[in-house]
């Protein structure tokens, strides 16, 4: 335990010299920190949000973008650079959800709630935990609504917004029309906010 102990202080030791010499404009360094944490972000927390992997690249491009702006500001807690950069990209995906007129699989105010969740705390959220719950939270949600609406619309979804499969294809697959498939999504996204709705308010009710 105490070797663990050990060891789990000497990586951050070293993640903090990376931060401070981030901080001194090493660039270097700030990639290390990116490329060490980028992967999980992007499929853990921003494409499970987001829905589709075009906006989780956007996002994780906004938030490298900010990351370079502020790490300046950064300032060290001793759990790591990981609960920062996550907390950045969260902020990145609620405006970009909010941003977005259609509906995909979290809203703002879903992410609002994570965001608040980690601010609740001491912000020393391990990676690899928060990886875990972020992917849990994500996959039971999707499930959970995909299952409520008709099988129909769920595959019209999974395949246009999640998928990111193109209009034509999918119309092609579902056996309609363009014309048709578009009216077939809109009622389809419209049967989902419904559901989404409908699991807040059972979450919210005491």
């Amino acid at each position: 335990m105490h070797s663990r102990s050990s060891t789990r202080e000497d990586e951050l030791e070293l993640e903090r010299q990376l931060v401070v010499r981030a901080q001194a404009k090493d660039r270097e360094a700030l990639g290390e920190l990116l490329g060490r944490y980028g992967p999980g972000l992007y499929r853990s927390v921003l494409l499970p949000r987001l829905g589709s992997e075009a906006a989780a690249k956007d996002a994780l491009a906004d938030t490298y973008a900010k990351v370079v702006e502020r790490i300046d500001r950064f300032t060290w807690q001793n759990v790591g650079f990981y609960p920062w950069l996550r907390t950045l990209a969260l902020r990145v995906a609620i405006d970009q959800l909010r941003a977005r007129k259609r509906m995909l699989v979290w809203d703002a105010d879903d992410v609002e709630r994570s965001l608040d969740a980690d601010a609740g705390g001491d912000g020393g959220t391990d990676q690899s935990l928060s990886e875990h719950q972020d992917r849990a939270a994500a996959r039971a949600k999707v499930t959970h609504a995909m299952g409520t609406i008709h099988p129909r619309y769920a595959r019209a979804i999974q395949l246009r917004i999640l998928e990111e499969r193109p209009r034509e294809e999918v119309a092609t697959l579902l056996e309609v029309t363009p014309a048709t498939f578009d009216v077939l999504l809109h009622r389809a996204i419209a049967a989902l906010k419904k559901a989404l709705a409908s699991a807040k308010e059972s979450e919210d009710t005491p």
